[in-house]
């Protein structure tokens, strides 16, 4: 016998990395013991990794379970049509005590040929920033292979990369095949097609408590680059209290800012689920029959059949999440 589809609560999966830190367990009471965490799995279904349901009456079960048994009424119909079992989406909140490996990842097309997975475009939110903390985000010129190339073998990488200086709220998007990093004293929400799938150029020659470094893919990497992109990573959106505000529309997600400072009744009409990042505060998330809380750090899924529930709240601030 099926259950009622409810909104889901996952375990998150948490990964220890070479440049991680503690935020996560200071700052979102993430349950580890380690001084190196780098990434909460708020919801994934990458292989090996698969969410797990702490709540409700669908508790034990997991979202790739959920996906298979409820398909149309989880995923909603265009969703399932595209996709197919395969949920397109994972979220992920990221603590980068050091600076992140400079990399880039696959699109769809060259994903597919190379790995048989979904590329990988996503999107950052800043959620807390250490003093002049940075990003990089794409060249700070106009840049083709032969003058990448040039400098990658001059190892001189860092002259041509654009530094961003970022504080809370900051947003940007990153397509397959832009060159990104996450530096040091960042911490954030990353949305992102289901892809594990990253390319390292440059690993700042780090080596790890053996002395070894990590892998670099640059044989491969060069023919993932996009090098006639725009510069319109930087992401400018409207902070409209109680609305969903527009911050990324692409083929694979939206992402919507709710700066929330009183009660509101959604309607869900996008045919998808949606998924509640918070990034501040807290909410209670109500429906006929449900009620569940989350808080800063924390992350919701609400199935595409669930057409109407309230977030409870005196203040909060979600990103609200679809495809």
């Amino acid at each position: 016998m099926k259950h009622v589809l409810h909104p889901l609560k996952f375990q998150p999966i948490l990964k220890d990395r070479i440049w991680g830190g503690e935020k996560l367990k200071t700052q979102f009471n993430k349950n580890s013991d380690s001084h190196q965490l780098g990434e909460s799995w708020e919801v994934s279904t990458v292989s090996g990794d698969i969410s797990l349901v702490v709540n409700g009456t669908l508790k034990g079960k997991t979202l790739q379970e959920l996906v298979e048994a409820y398909t149309l009424d989880f995923l909603g119909k265009k969703n399932y049509k595209r996709f197919g079992n395969n949920f397109p989406l994972l979220i992920k909140f990221i603590d980068a005590k050091h600076d992140l490996s400079i990399q880039l990842h696959p699109d769809d097309a060259l994903a597919k040929k190379r790995h048989n997975s979904f590329g990988k475009t996503e999107m950052w939110y800043v959620m807390q920033a250490d003093e002049d903390a940075q990003l990089i985000v794409g060249f700070n010129q106009k840049m083709n292979r032969e003058t990448y190339l040039k400098h990658l073998e001059a190892k001189t990488l860092t002259e041509i990369l654009n530094f961003d200086k970022v504080k809370e709220g900051d947003t940007y998007f990153i397509e397959a095949g832009r060159v990104h990093a996450i530096g040091a004293g960042v911490l954030l929400a990353e949305i992102q097609q289901t892809s594990n799938i990253t390319y390292r150029v440059y690993d700042w020659d780090r080596v790890d408590a053996q002395g070894n470094s990590r892998e670099l893919h640059n044989d491969i990497a060069i023919d993932a680059f996009k090098f006639d992109m725009d510069n319109d990573f930087r992401v400018d959106y409207e902070k409209l209290k109680n609305l969903s505000n527009t911050m990324v529309s692409c083929p694979f997600f939206t992402t919507n800012y709710l700066q929330l400072d009183s009660n509101i009744k959604k309607e869900n009409d996008k045919d998808s689920f949606l998924i509640y990042m918070c990034v501040d505060g807290d909410v209670e998330v109500l429906t006929d029959t449900t009620n569940d809380s989350i808080a800063k750090g924390e992350t919701i899924l609400i199935p595409a059949a669930i057409k109407d529930f309230e977030l409870k709240t005196k203040s909060a601030k979600l990103l609200e999440v679809y495809v």
